[in-house]
Order: structure tokens, then C-alpha cells, then sequence
């Protein structure tokens, strides 16, 4: 589409919905709900449901068995050599493992990973979706795409009901952030399924239950 046709398209679009004045937009109707109104215990458990149903392997544990949750996991995944954001805790990166930090990895370097580990930012229950804002401790988003399987750790704290909660505890959006609702995969060809179109095709979830 040349320039001149989508301005246009989009003079056209102005013209039919009129010129917002100020102050217009705080003004308008927001009828959907905005606040969610479960419980904690409720609201989490509608998150672990919703990330199951999308593949996502959810494991719960208490902030003093995170270390030893996370090598479980790590063991039980069947690889060796991991990734990690800068800023993921040392005591995160468990002993045993082959371990490469993203101080600057090339493309390659990240591809030779066989997974990774990052923190989050936000879940949100009523879509299961986890929230990225890649920070020092998700990591970049080629890091959290590139791997096979990515393992993420989640406190309940950071987990909110509805998406409108999710906005305004972010007032500042972030440069760049990603949604994630389950492991990488797609039907849209002759309505097969497929894992690992454009992510990881393993998505394990450990919820760190510091909402106590």
C-alpha cells in the first residue's frame, strides 16, 4: 500500500468518526467489566486452569522450595544447557546444568540453548496469559522465542484477575512486552496443530505463592 493510499484510508476513518475534542475520550462509556471479582485463591486457580488447558505445565510452590522446584523441573525436562536473562538470581541457576547468561549472545549462541529460564512481569487469570516486559530478569524477547522450552517463574502476587487491571497497574506501558498464553502453536494449516511455530513448544510455569 503506497503512502498517499493510506492516508486516505486514513483521512477517511477522521472524517467518519469525527475529531476527538479533549477530555472527550475520559468521557466515554466503559461498560466491560474492568475489576475482576474473585478471590486470590479463586483468581490463581482460574490462571493455573486456563495455562493447563493451553499445554502449560503449572507447578505451585512456597518461596523457600522455588530453588528446589526449579531443578526438578530442569531435571525432569531431560535437557542439559540453559539460558539465562542478565539479571536472573544466581541461586536460579541451579548446579548441574550447563548454563550460558545473555550478556550479549549472537543469534546462534541462543539457538545452541536448549531452554531457558526467566521471571514475568504480570499473569492474567481470565485469559492465562503471562506477561513479559523483558526486564533484566525475562530477558529479550529472542531469548524467551528462540529456545524449545522456557521455563517461567511466576509469584501470585504478580497475577491479576481481568486485562484492565493488568493496564492500570501499568499506567507507563513498556517499550516492548509480550503475551504469552500457552506454548507456541498453530492450526492454521489444514487444522493440524502444530507446537513451535513461532515460540517455544514447552511452556512450564512455576507459581510462587508469596500472595500469603
Amino acid at each position: 500500500m503506497s503512502s498517499s493510499s493510506r492516508q486516505t484510508i486514513l483521512d477517511r476513518i477522521r472524517s467518519a468518526t469525527g475529531k476527538a475534542e479533549a477530555g472527550q475520550y475520559d468521557d466515554l462509556p466503559r461498560n466491560y467489566i474492568r475489576t475482576g471479582l474473585l478471590n486470590t485463591k479463586d483468581k490463581l486457580a482460574l490462571l493455573v486452569e486456563r495455562l493447563r488447558e493451553y499445554d502449560a505445565e503449572v507447578v505451585e510452590a512456597a518461596e523457600t522450595e522455588l530453588i528446589s522446584a526449579i531443578g526438578a523441573q530442569l531435571g525432569q525436562s531431560g535437557r542439559q544447557s540453559f539460558l539465562a536473562p542478565s539479571g536472573l538470581p544466581r541461586a536460579w541457576q541451579t548446579k548441574g546444568f550447563a548454563w550460558s547468561v545473555d550478556n550479549g549472545l549472537t543469534t546462534a549462541e541462543i539457538e545452541l540453548g536448549q531452554g531457558v529460564v526467566t521471571g514475568a512481569s504480570c499473569a492474567i487469570a481470565d485469559s492465562g496469559t503471562i506477561v513479559l516486559h523483558h526486564s533484566s530478569i525475562e530477558g529479550r524477547r529472542a531469548l524467551t522465542l528462540l529456545p524449545d522450552w522456557h521455563l517461567c517463574i511466576l509469584r501470585a502476587s504478580q497475577v491479576v484477575e481481568t486485562l484492565p487491571e493488568y493496564f492500570r497497574r501499568y499506567l507507563q506501558p513498556p517499550t516492548l512486552a509480550t503475551y504469552i498464553s500457552g506454548p507456541s502453536a498453530t492450526a492454521d494449516i489444514e487444522m493440524t496443530r502444530i507446537k513451535g511455530v513461532h515460540g517455544p513448544r514447552f511452556l512450564h510455569v512455576i507459581l510462587v505463592r508469596d500472595d500469603r
